[in-house]
């Protein structure tokens, strides 16, 4: 097995979060359907970034977030996904390497689709208008995956939201072969139930031939199975990896190997205040758990701490350190 000073590298979008407290007249103005979640080009991103008020800028993305969790945790992460050379391109980059996650993918440089940015209007009665555009992150391709850093890490952490363009399933089966080349794992996170309605096929075909770790929730995984039970769908799901863990919100979480399933209970929580950002941290407490060589069951615990944690403020990272609560838990 090659050596490796990662324990876990992230392949994802790369998007920054922009929030900013709105009236419900600028809504109207803009002909923004207030509480709902639009996917728009990068075109109208620019133009609703340039008219919103004063804003707080949070770097986010789902396989980042992850790896967020994994340097709170006290891991070694390195993270590729693709930026525009534009202001939040900067702000993605500082934010995630402040942190203390090794990022070098370079920058796309000159014109063209903007860093991915989700304009996150917020109006007096708490409600959240989200405009997301995807920009130059769905750009990513085999030419931005650094197979050395790939090879670097124990695990290769591929984020299932990057699944649209064909491209990044080009990137993703690159950086795959990539890893078992020198022994290591991948993983996957399906990220998305109606993206495993889009590409059930090709998402089977690449557990079966290319990854070893795979996490879903229940909705996604009874979608890959097209099952209408969780039960057929942990059935079914054995064969097709070697470790598959999937959570079941305040039920908990089962992880399985061929030999055996472990149902783990969630972790308790106080006050739920968002619960964004819960399956990225789940899955940046297993891999942190497997890349230290943690029993299943103490890796499920170890997610359920991290996820408990992150629902019970704003925002999809970490605010306290999960070392610390790592340690005072006992696990």
């Amino acid at each position: 097995m090659a050596d490796t000073r990662y324990d876990v590298i992230g392949v994802g979008n790369a998007i920054v979060d922009v929030l900013s407290p709105t009236e419900d007249a600028f809504l109207a103005a803009q002909g923004l359907d207030k509480g709902v979640m639009t996917l728009i080009d990068g075109a109208r991103g620019t133009e609703l970034y340039d008219a919103m008020g004063p804003s707080v800028e949070v770097s986010g993305g789902s396989a980042a977030n992850t790896l967020a969790g994994i340097a709170s945790l006290g891991g070694k992460g390195a993270y590729i996904g693709k930026v525009r050379a534009d202001a939040l391109g900067e702000v993605f980059r500082h934010d995630i390497s402040a942190i203390g996650v090794d990022y070098r993918t370079p920058p796309a440089e000159g014109a063209g689709e903007p860093t991915a940015r989700c304009l996150i209007f917020v109006t007096s009665d708490a409600e959240r208008t989200m405009q997301t555009c995807l920009g130059v992150s769905v750009e990513l391709g085999t030419a931005d995956i650094d197979v050395e850093a790939i090879q670097a890490a124990q695990i290769t952490y591929l984020e299932g939201y990057l699944f649209d363009p064909p491209e990044a399933k080009k990137a993703f089966i690159h950086a795959a072969e990539a890893a078992h080349a020198v022994g290591h794992q991948v993983a996957l996170s399906l990220s998305d139930a109606f993206c495993v309605g889009r590409h059930r096929a090709e998402f089977l075909h690449l557990i079966s031939g290319h990854i070893d770790i795979l996490f879903a929730n229940e909705d996604e995984i009874m979608s890959l199975f097209e099952v209408d039970s969780f039960d057929r769908a942990l059935a079914l799901t054995r064969g097709h990896c070697q470790i598959a863990a999937l959570t079941r919100g305040a039920k908990g979480s089962v992880i399985l190997d061929h030999e055996e399933a472990h149902e783990v209970p969630a972790a308790p929580a106080g006050k739920v205040i968002d619960t964004t950002g819960a399956g990225d941290l789940y899955a940046a407490g297993v891999l942190y758990g497997l890349t230290q060589g943690r029993e299943l069951p103490d890796c499920a615990k170890i997610g359920g701490l991290a996820a408990a944690e992150v629902i019970q403020h704003y925002g999809a990272r970490p605010e306290t350190s999960l070392a610390k609560l790592l340690t005072a838990s006992g696990i």
